[in-house]
């Protein structure tokens, strides 16, 4: 559940981002509420790659 949550939240700061920038609060605000599931997520032990892996891990995991 930490990871779909943070997942969930960081799909949201993206989404803002692109509407409305980075400097726009609403950004900023769930970069914040991102940042702080994933710190949550990691708290509980969950690795750093299964919140967000580079394009090259993904395709080693897959053969």
């Amino acid at each position: 559940m930490p990871i779909r949550t943070a997942r969930a939240a960081q799909h949201l700061a993206v989404r803002a981002f692109t509407v409305h920038g980075l400097a726009h609060p609403l950004t900023l605000a769930l970069l914040a509420a991102a940042s702080t599931a994933a710190a949550r997520a990691w708290d509980r032990g969950h690795p750093v790659d299964a919140l967000h892996t580079a394009p090259a891990q993904r395709a080693t995991r897959a053969r």
